[in-house]
């Protein structure tokens, strides 16, 4: 052979893409075209079907961004085909280098039933196999002309991100409306051609194999005929059987194939383009099942299968007759695949408590895995909650993207805040979009880290988004490598047993403790902030909503608002999904986020006010209700008392052009710039503020990353900074003081309060944002030595250090909080709560008097240009407050208070609580009334410092039985009231009440 390796590859890609590919199919006939365009939103699919059409002609211009054409094609199959494979080709104008992100369609019959979808990468619909000749052929596609925002250059601002202020000007050309013969003899010698080239193209150039391979190809292309590649295909096939057929080394890794789409339920899209996306691709998926026997399938996300029920019963129907086989797979038992940096416990409980019992009440499926691929690092809580929801293993690809650190293992246990340890693989693919190239299988196998005591990995297999999942091409080239020497053994399978066979090769693999951190997209901490205020609201305004209605049903009867919680729940954990509640998705998705959270809150404090009054009863004066698991003045936690007079006010004095707030407790000094330059606790005698700094002092950086704009916030940032020391008023009010600032074109009002005999500080802030690529933050730098702080995450916290002795402790410079931050010398402690912000950092420096300065700031807002070049724009409140003389435990039940504010209802009826706890580092975080309308009572609970606890929790109902549960509320055994945690362990437990 005189070719070398790089003159053959050239050779097969020109014969490839100029003689073979073209002759797949070798003839054509055009289609006629119709079209109708919908004058607004999608329509039903019967309408759609019925609107009268135009005609249309292949290389005209159609769609205006985000509308939806409706086009009707029809021909007759030519008799001289009789006997041939017939396919119509509809290419609605792909661009065949992005799988996804742009135009799509989905091919009706004309009864309504769907047939498939259209995708850049999968234009073709099946027609005949075997033609008989002269068959009518009618087709209708809803073609949806969704623009292209991720483009190649993809973080230029664009409007084209909002129906409202995208245009209407066509956003794609009509490209092939064909009729056309399949050559299946043609499309067989590509794939062999594909997986033998790309196979050689990865093996070593010394290997024997290697170059057994070269000859054959070489062989194989001197037998095509270039112009008869028709008729020569199958001699040329011929010459390739030899190598395909050489079976695999025994040692060689198994790759799991998985057919997947990962689809974002939403990002570059309305939510209301998921179900469309959705209903494209599992129209998809269900008709390649049907051709492929051994193809597998998994979708995650029961969210999306409830949009499909709900909007495409007829796709729906095909989606459970594939699931009953067993071969269509309700993977991750989640409501969608969330973010798990930011919501709450109870919030990610229930995204496993909605989306496991979805699949158990529509298939009778449980699920073993969490999937989650794409979701921007994990939680230290997570394996807990997993656990607790019946389920063992976990699988994500992302963290692979991180910019500094390579994760050392692929598969290993998982060990979380409480010790918990879930099974954990990281398929060593590096994509969650495999489309089975030599060159993704080879990486595979060379980059499993864990060689030697396992050699299995998964590869979740097809387009996502808008690409329409696995294609035929996939699955062909998976069959050729099922056994074929110098590759990875590849095979269809599902997840629980891709996971029950690697657990079992490899039963004692390595631990990782800790969050798992991804070292990229730390901004979407921070962006969108209206989007993040309310998630936390609506998890807290719920958490209310079901405490007051739980105890109204039980102490009045009061009817417990079951479908309507059920319902806002779900609403809450679609927001969540890890393109919505990071901030990373159009501007469409964040207007209409703000709309629902909006309606949300309006729903809710209807239930909780109609609770309490209930509870609070008709006679004279106010009842306080504590929504909150610590009780606050003489007002119980998750009881209600009668209102009680405030003790003496917190003084407030000018003094050196500024003020003094004195409330007996701590005494702040205020400066004339409305900064806090000290912060002293009157009993330890100590100061908070580092000496000559101040404090509540705003910081706005330049904020341009390298890439990802609404994603990522990068380390050199830091490099420039403008303190925002300058006020224009700084005047006193009760309790407090106000100051009000302005800065390049945005405003700063904040509220300066030192409530009465509490030892906390509280800054509410309002600002007026009109930046451009800025970040703001707001600092505190305390007089306190500590090498690690506590940052609350779900059921729990986890500790970070504040040095950065490693590269990965470094790469942790913005990183995620829940309602606090706490740092702590050994006797005194300090935490800074909030009520709706998550990005934080905390650094530390040693001053010139041998003392620690740790500075710790609150990210508030980000100004990033791409997907939303409006983002953050407007009026936005934050509140926060800096606790001192702070133990965890203190920390804990601020952060609590912060966010659960009492409330005043008219009324004297005090209200028991349905149970009390008798230790404070006992949480409740959940009480309510049982999902499944029993009228049992939940209650779910953690011990929340991280040491052991015995507490006794007392109910103040009737009931029978208590037994311990699992989050979807399934007994598990019997359980004490006498408690013994261990640190940060959750419980839940049901009380059975009598008929």
């Amino acid at each position: 052979m005189h070719d070398d390796r790089n003159l053959l590859e050239s050779r097969l890609k020109r014969v490839l893409d100029e003689r073979i590919r073209p002759a797949v199919y070798p003839e054509s006939v055009p289609l006629q075209v119709e079209v109708w365009v919908a004058p607004g939103e999608p329509v039903p699919v019967a309408e759609g079907i019925a609107a009268p059409r135009s005609p249309v002609a292949v290389g005209e211009r159609w769609g205006r961004p985000w509308g939806t054409s409706w086009l009707t094609v029809s021909g007759t199959v030519p008799a001289a085909w009789a006997g041939r494979t017939v396919e119509a080709i509809l290419d609605l104008g792909f661009d065949k280098n992005m799988p996804g992100f742009q135009c799509e369609g989905l091919v009706y019959r004309p009864d309504g039933s769907p047939v498939k979808g259209l995708n850049p990468l999968n234009s073709w619909v099946p027609v005949a196999s075997p033609a008989r000749g002269g068959e009518e052929v009618l087709l209708h596609v809803e073609a949806a002309s969704n623009p292209v925002i991720l483009d190649y250059h993809p973080f230029l601002p664009t409007d084209l991100g909002d129906k409202d202020t995208a245009g209407d000007q066509p956003q794609y050309t009509l490209t092939r409306m064909d009729l056309a013969v399949l050559d299946e003899d043609v499309w067989n010698l590509v794939m062999d051609l594909e997986v033998l080239g790309e196979l050689m193209a990865e093996l070593p150039a010394e290997g024997a194999r290697r170059w057994e391979i070269a000859r054959a190809i070489e062989r194989a292309l001197d037998a095509v005929d270039l112009q008869d590649v028709n008729g020569t295909a199958a001699a040329a096939r011929e010459r390739l059987a030899g190598v395909l057929a050489t079976p695999a080394e025994p040692s060689a890794h198994r790759l799991t194939a998985v057919g997947h789409a990962h689809i974002d339920s939403a990002w570059l899209w309305p939510l209301r383009e998921t179900v469309r996306k959705v209903a494209r691709t599992t129209a998809n998926m269900t008709d390649l099942l049907e051709r492929e026997p051994g193809f597998v399938y998994a979708m995650s996300q029961a969210q999306q299968y409830a949009w499909i029920k709900e909007h495409r019963p007829e796709v729906y129907e095909r989606v459970k007759k594939a699931v009953s086989e067993g071969r269509f797979v309700p993977a991750g038992g989640m409501w969608v695949e969330s973010d798990t940096n930011m919501p709450g416990s109870e919030a990610m409980a229930r995204q496993f408590v909605h989306g496991k019992r979805f699949f158990l009440q529509e298939f009778g499926v449980e699920n073993e895995e969490a999937w989650l691929p794409d979701t921007f690092g994990f939680a230290a809580g997570l394996p807990q909650i997993i656990k607790e929801a019946g389920s063992s293993w976990l699988l994500t690809q992302k963290i692979s993207w991180s910019q500094v650190n390579t994760f050392p293992h692929h598969t290993f246990w998982w060990e979380g805040i409480d010790g918990t340890r879930i099974f954990t693989h990281f398929p060593p693919v590096d994509t969650y979009n495999c489309s089975m190239k030599g060159s993704e299988i080879a990486h595979a196998a060379r980059n499993f880290k864990d060689k030697g005591v396992a050699g299995s990995s998964l590869a979740p297999t097809g387009w996502g988004d808008g690409g329409g999942g696995t294609t035929r091409e996939m699955v062909a080239k998976a069959a050729r490598m099922r056994d074929l020497e110098g590759s990875a053994r590849v095979e269809w399978d599902r997840p629980a047993a891709f996971f029950a066979r690697a657990q079992a090769e490899y039963p004692d693999p390595a631990v990782w403790v800790g969050e798992l951190y991804l070292e990229l997209h730390r901004g979407t901490l921070t962006s969108q902030a209206r989007t993040k205020r309310g998630n936390r609201r609506s998890e807290h305004l719920l958490h209310e909503a079901e405490l007051w209605a739980a105890t109204a049903a039980v102490r009045t009867g009061f009817p417990y608002p079951y479908e309507e919680l059920d319902r806002i729940w779900k609403t809450v954990l679609l927001h969540q999904f890890h393109d919505i509640l990071p901030g990373s998705s159009i501007a469409w998705v964040h207007r209409e986020a703000e709309q629902t959270y909006a309606a949300v809150a309006a729903e809710l404090e209807a239930i909780i006010g109609a609770a309490q009054r209930a509870l609070a009863g008709d006679g004279p004066g106010t009842v306080t209700f504590n929504a909150a698991p610590h009780a606050r003045r003489d007002v119980p936690a998750g009881g209600a008392a009668p209102a009680e007079q405030l003790g003496d006010a917190t003084v407030v004095t000018p003094a050196e052009g500024g003020y003094v707030l004195d409330n007996g407790v701590i005494r702040v000094l205020v400066d004339g710039r409305g900064l806090v330059t000290s912060v002293h606790d009157l009993a330890a005698d100590r100061e908070a503020i580092a000496p000559g700094q101040v404090a509540n002092l705003l910081q706005v950086h330049p904020d341009f990353p390298n890439m990802w704009d609404a994603w990522d916030v990068d380390r050199f940032y830091r490099n420039t900074v403008t303190d925002l020391t300058d006020a224009d008023e700084v005047s006193p009010v009760p309790d407090g003081v106000a100051v009000r600032r302005s800065f390049s074109s945005s405003q700063v009002r904040q509220t300066l309060v030192l409530p009465s005999g509490a030892a906390r500080l509280e800054i509410h802030t309002e600002v007026d944002w009109h930046e451009t690529e800025k970040f703001m933050k707001l600092a505190f730098p305390l007089d306190v030595h500590a090498e690690r702080y506590a940052a609350e995450t779900q059921y729990g916290h986890v500790f970070r250090p504040t040095h950065t002795n490693t590269s990965w402790e470094a790469a942790k410079f913005e990183a995620c909080n829940h309602r606090f931050v706490h740092l702590e010398e050994p006797g005194w402690g300090l935490a800074l709560v909030n009520d709706s912000t998550y990005g934080h950092d905390v650094t530390r420096t040693v001053r010139s008097d041998g003392g620690t300065t740790t500075t710790v700031r609150a990210s508030l807002l980000r100004a990033p240009r791409f997907p939303d070049p409006q983002t953050d724009q407007g009026t936005h409140r934050f509140s926060h407050a800096l606790v001192v003389g702070a133990t965890v435990g203190d920390a804990v039940r601020e952060g609590y208070a912060i966010n659960l504010p009492e409330r005043t209802v008219p009324g004297a009826d005090p209200v028991e609580p349905l149970v009390t706890v008798d230790d404070d580092a006992v949480v409740i975080t959940a009480v309510k009334l049982a999902d499944d309308a029993s009228g049992d009572v939940i209650v779910r609970l953690y011990e929340s410092r991280g040491g052991r606890v015995r507490a006794r929790l007392t109910p103040s109902f009737s009931f029978e039985t208590v037994t311990d549960c699992d989050l979807l509320e399934r007994p598990r055994g019997s359980a004490a009231l006498d408690l013994r945690l261990r640190p940060f362990q959750l419980r839940t437990l049901r009380f059975s009440r009598p008929a």
